[in-house]
């Protein structure tokens, strides 16, 4: 065989495995597009019940020692943003919040006081992840000014949320819930292939903190 031909031998080789690449990537991306319609189409009709329904919250705490009142969730809204991807237009990330207020009445004023490194840094993290409104006030020795505690007041809202992010290159969808079992992020992968009617209704049971099998 000649020189030319081998290498056309190997261009044709390459061209075939380019046209392969080419292929997956539009199957993946294809694939995870309908997922993401899939999503978008659930989260928006499961807003739309919630909002009426307005289901009861977990018990939440900041510091796991001064409870809150009875909460439930409130104000469920959908958004979905899109992004250009090699010239498509395709799903940048889907995403459902809500509020999580008192059961009964309006949010009322709490207050916790901590004065060791450990459950400072897990109130702050807590007031971080529910976006809180709150104050805080250093208590110091009237005499020493040592400081004795730091004391956080707070207001009893906060807000929970689900984002799915799509990556379209590897058929992937992330999923980042946050708030639904007390203040805490859950992250999880799932693969556009496995998203249907019965995944997403264990992510539901999930943000309502009921038993499911969507972890």
């Amino acid at each position: 065989m000649s020189f030319l031909n081998q290498l056309k031998n190997q261009a044709h080789a390459l061209r075939d495995q380019h046209s392969a690449q080419q292929h997956t990537a539009e199957t993946r991306l294809a694939q995870t597009e309908a997922a993401c319609k899939t999503i978008a189409s659930y989260l928006v009709d499961l807003a739309q019940q919630l909002s009426v329904i307005t289901p009861p919250a977990p018990a939440f705490s900041l510091d796991g020692k001064t409870p809150w009142p009875a909460m439930r969730l409130v104000d469920f809204r959908c958004d979905v943003r899109q992004k250009r991807l090699r010239g498509v237009d395709v799903v940048d990330y889907i995403g459902m919040g809500w509020r999580v207020v008192p059961l009964e009445g309006p949010p009322v004023k709490g207050a916790v006081g901590v004065n060791f490194p450990p459950d400072l840094e897990r109130v702050e993290s807590r007031l971080t992840l529910g976006r809180l409104k709150h104050d805080r006030q250093e208590i110091r020795h009237p005499e020493s000014r040592k400081l004795l505690a730091i004391r956080f007041e707070y207001m009893t809202e906060l807000m929970g949320s689900v984002r799915i992010t799509p990556d379209h290159d590897r058929g992937l969808l992330a999923f980042r819930i946050s708030n639904t079992h007390g203040f805490e992020v859950l992250n999880a992968e799932r693969p556009a292939a496995d998203i249907n009617q019965g995944l997403m209704d264990e992510l539901a049971r999930l943000l309502l903190a009921q038993p499911n099998r969507f972890l």
